[in-house]
């Protein structure tokens, strides 16, 4: 894997409606711009070698991410939701996102949060330097608890570049500040 840069960040949401949100809502975002090995081959049937930088990039960005996490104090247990996504650069394939975060991707998260029964709902594009990919966050066990269905958004000025990929991972604490909507009974 080649990583040309690794970006995170962490967002802590004190206050929402006007209401204070307590424990703080926290959200932290690892990304990293990858060098794709398959940028302006055209259509490649075996993606095995993305599979394999999808493990590769899952156990850089949880570390990153659960390094964040541990600078204010949060152990990865505290993690509840979870979610990825991936932009391909316009030399590449929409499917080579599909490789990097579907077969091999959530083993390593999972290991490193201690569990994580449910998927990890993610998101795909092609884009350019700046591109945008809003990622949504459900629940590491049940991807039906309203509460922890969220999203956050990325975008990185200077990635991907066309023969690069932005490959990120999402982890929450505490789901949608002051969560109230309930599920139909």
């Amino acid at each position: 894997m080649k990583v040309r840069l690794i970006v995170t960040t962490t967002q802590e949401t004190c206050r929402e409606a006007g209401a204070d949100v307590t424990p703080p809502t926290i959200i932290v975002v690892a990304a990293a711009v990858v060098q794709n090995p398959l940028a302006g081959k055209g259509k490649v049937d075996d993606l095995s070698g993305l599979e394999e930088l999808g493990r590769q990039a899952a156990e850089l960005l949880v570390q990153q991410a659960l390094r964040a996490l541990a600078a204010i104090g949060v152990q990865p247990e505290a993690v509840r939701g979870y979610g990825k996504g991936a932009i391909v650069g316009v030399d590449g394939d929409r499917e080579h996102t599909a490789a990097v975060l579907h077969p091999r991707f959530g083993a390593p998260v999972r290991a490193a949060i201690g569990g994580g029964a449910d998927i990890i709902t993610g998101t795909k594009k092609v884009g350019g330097p700046g591109a945008q990919i809003t990622m949504p966050i459900s629940n590491k066990d049940d991807r039906w608890v309203f509460d922890d269905m969220d999203s956050v958004d990325l975008s990185i000025p200077d990635a991907p570049h066309a023969d690069e990929m932005v490959i990120a991972l999402a982890l929450s604490t505490g789901g949608r500040p002051n969560a109230r909507v309930k599920k139909p009974t």
